[in-house]
């Protein structure tokens, strides 16, 4: 049983944003810090992917854990007990929906970023993965379009 009336549960479930979520800013924070400019939900893009880098072909999905399903933490695990079948199905389609997204992505020549929003908890090390990982050149100088350790 729900804790909340449904008027009340509705109330606090609209307020969730899907866009400017404190994720998103921190990476954006980030990325701006190590001096990389961005373009931020490109509609001409498959799944208008959170933070885009158009010269290097790099594409940042900001992953909240719940809605994602994060096996990362207990967050992402977590399920709640109430209506439980619809959450599980919710979550499902979320991260297939995930799985075609960058697939389309990279197969339009984008490299793609995963990062969850746990992993904005130690900021100098997302810092460290996010400057490693566009720091990859390839032999013409432009970034490299597939690298094991930026794509899930």
């Amino acid at each position: 049983m729900d804790q909340y009336s449904p008027a009340r549960r509705s109330e606090i479930m609209s307020s969730i944003r899907s866009r400017d979520t404190r994720p998103e800013i921190l990476v954006r924070q980030i990325l701006h810090r190590l001096g990389y400019r961005f373009r931020l939900h490109r509609k001409d893009l498959p799944g208008r992917p959170d933070i885009v880098l158009p010269g290097r072909r790099v594409a940042i999905l900001v992953h909240g854990c719940f809605w994602h399903g994060c096996r990362n933490c207990d967050r992402g695990t977590r399920i709640p007990k109430t209506n439980t079948d619809f959450w599980l199905a919710k979550i499902a389609e979320n991260q297939r929906r995930d799985r075609r997204v960058r697939r389309l992505l990279r197969e339009a020549g984008w490299r793609v970023i995963v990062v969850w929003a746990c992993e904005t908890a130690n900021e100098e090390r997302l810092a460290n993965r996010l400057a490693a990982a566009l720091a990859v050149p390839t032999k013409n100088g432009q970034s490299s379009t597939s690298s094991p350790a930026v794509e899930e």
